[in-house]
C-alpha cells in the first residue's frame, strides 16, 4: 500500500490530464475544479461488506416497491404507515407519474446510498439517492491510474476488482431496454458531472448525447446521427433532473429536454433510468419511514441502520427537537449536496431563534438527527497523515437482480472536525477497497 503514497502526485496529474473534474455554479458563475484524490484507501473487510451488501439490497428492493406502490395503489398510505401529508407535499412527488409503470417495473436502477461508519463499528445510512446519483466514475478511473502507477500493490493485496461497474450498468440498461440502442443523456459540457457522463458512455458503449440529438416520432424515441441516420432508442440513462426532461410535461421552458419524451415513456416505448418521480424516495422526511417500508413490503426486519431521526411534523418529535436543539443536526428535506444542513450548537442565539420559529411554522420541511460520531480516516495533508471525517456512497444497481458494486465513492472533508464531505463543499475522494477474503 505504501507504494501508492509515492505516486499521489502522478495519479492526481493523470486525473487532471484526463479532465476528471467537477463543476459548481456559484453566484451565477460556473467554476470547474479538480476533485482531489487521496492515496490512502478506505479498506472494508469481506465480513463487513457481506453484511452491508445484504442490507443495501434489502433497502433498495423496499424502496423500489415503495415507488411502485406510491405511483400505483398507495397501499402504504391507506394502511396508515406513512401519513398522506408526507407524500403529496413532497417536492419529489410528481403527479404526472401517477399510474405510469416503467419497463420491467423498476424505478431506481442506479441507487447511491450514503453511509458512515460510527465509532461503535456500526454503519449508518445518512441518505438514499434515487434520482440521479453521481460519483461512480471517480473510483473507477482512480483505481485505473493507481493500478498503472503501482501494479504490485494490487498483486499483493486481496482486493475486489472494481472494473465491473460498466458491465453492471450495461446489463441494467439492456435488461429494461424496450428495443433500440442505449444512450446516456447529458445536459452538456457545463454540467457539474459531465466528465462522468462521457466516461460512462465510453465504458458502457452507450451513445453520449444531448437533447438536441434525440427526437420523438410516433411515440418512439430516436437518435439522430451526424450523417442523417436515425436509430431507435430503447433505454436512456438520463443525467438530467426530472423537471427538465420534457418541456411538454414538466418545466415548459426547458431547453435541454426532449419534447414528448414522457409520452413515449408512458406508452412503454422507452426506458428511463432512473424513472421520473423517484425524488419522493430521496425526501429526507421519507427516509424516516424506510425501516417501516422494509417490514411492510418484505415482511423482514431492516438490516440497515438509520441515523436516529425525528420528524417535527409529529408533535412528540417536535417537542424533543426543540428541547434538544443544540445536540442535533437539522436538515431541510428538499436540499442536497451538503446544503440545508445546520448543527444546532453552531448557531448564534439570533440564528437559533429564527430556526426554531421556522420549525414551528413549517414542521414538514425539516428533519432532525442525532449527530453520528463517525470514524475518522487518515488522509495525506502536506506530507503528513491526519484524521478527517469520511462517508461512503455505495452504488446499488437494479436490473434482473439487485447488485451492490464491490467498491464505492469515499468522500472526505479536508477541514479538521468538519462533518460535511461533499465535493461541492470542498471535499476530496479516495479509493474504496473491498477485501475478497
Amino acid at each position: 500500500m505504501e507504494a501508492l503514497y509515492t505516486h499521489t502526485d502522478t495519479v492526481n496529474e493523470l486525473l487532471a490530464r484526463y479532465g476528471v473534474k467537477f463543476g459548481i455554479y456559484k453566484n451565477g458563475t460556473f467554476n470547474e475544479q479538480l476533485f482531489p484524490f487521496d492515496p490512502i484507501p478506505r479498506v472494508i473487510s469481506k465480513t463487513d461488506f457481506d453484511l452491508l451488501e445484504k442490507g443495501l439490497q434489502q433497502r433498495v428492493n423496499a424502496l423500489n416497491l415503495f415507488l411502485k406502490d406510491i405511483y400505483g395503489a398507495k397501499s402504504i398510505v391507506k394502511d396508515g404507515i406513512i401519513p398522506e401529508e408526507f407524500i403529496y407535499s413532497a417536492k419529489g412527488f410528481l403527479k404526472q407519474c401517477d399510474g405510469v409503470y416503467p419497463s420491467k417495473g423498476i424505478y431506481s436502477h442506479i441507487s447511491g446510498i450514503d453511509l458512515v461508519e460510527g465509532k461503535d463499528n456500526k454503519w449508518y445510512i445518512l441518505e438514499d439517492n434515487l434520482r440521479v446519483p453521481s460519483g461512480a466514475s471517480y473510483p473507477m478511473i482512480a483505481r485505473q491510474f493507481c493500478r498503472r502507477s503501482s501494479p504490485e500493490t494490487f498483486l499483493k493485496n486481496n482486493i475486489e476488482d472494481n472494473r465491473d461497474y460498466a458491465q453492471m450498468l450495461r446489463e441494467t440498461m439492456n435488461y429494461v431496454n424496450t428495443g433500440g440502442i442505449n444512450v446516456i443523456l447529458t445536459p452538456g459540457r457545463y454540467n457539474a458531472a459531465f466528465f462522468e457522463h462521457s466516461y460512462l458512455a465510453e465504458q458502457t458503449g452507450a451513445v453520449l448525447c444531448t437533447g438536441n440529438d434525440l427526437v420523438v416520432e410516433n411515440d418512439n424515441l430516436y437518435h439522430l446521427g451526424y450523417n442523417g441516420s436515425k436509430q431507435r432508442v430503447g433505454a436512456v440513462y438520463r443525467r438530467i433532473s426530472d423537471e427538465y426532461l420534457d418541456p411538454m410535461t414538466f418545466q415548459e421552458d426547458s431547453l435541454i429536454g426532449i419534447p414528448h419524451l414522457f409520452t413515449a415513456y408512458k406508452k412503454g416505448n422507452v426506458a428511463l433510468l432512473n424513472a421520473p418521480g423517484n425524488g419522493i424516495a430521496d425526501d429526507k422526511g421519507i427516509y424516516y419511514f424506510v425501516p417501516k417500508m422494509v417490514k411492510y413490503y418484505l415482511g423482514e426486519d431492516c438490516l440497515t441502520n438509520n441515523a436516529p431521526t425525528y420528524l417535527p411534523f409529529f408533535e412528540e418529535d417536535r417537542k424533543y427537537v426543540l428541547d434538544k436543539f443544540d445536540d442535533l443536526v437539522i436538515k431541510d428535506v428538499a436540499e442536497a449536496g451538503g446544503y440545508g444542513v445546520v448543527f444546532g450548537n453552531k448557531l448564534s442565539k439570533e440564528e437559533k431563534e429564527k430556526f426554531v420559529n421556522m420549525i414551528k411554522s413549517e414542521p414538514r420541511r425539516f428533519i432532525a438527527q442525532e449527530v453520528i460520531d463517525f470514524k475518522d480516516i487518515d488522509i495525506f495533508d502536506n506530507g503528513s497523515r491526519v484524521p478527517r471525517k469520511a462517508d461512503l456512497r455505495a452504488f446499488v444497481l437494479s436490473g434482473e437482480d439487485t447488485k451492490v458494486w464491490k467498491s464505492g465513492l469515499t468522500r472526505f472533508s479536508r477541514i479538521q472536525d468538519s462533518f460535511i464531505v461533499n465535493s461541492s463543499q470542498g471535499g476530496g475522494f479516495k479509493d474504496t477497497w473491498v477485501l475478497s477474503h
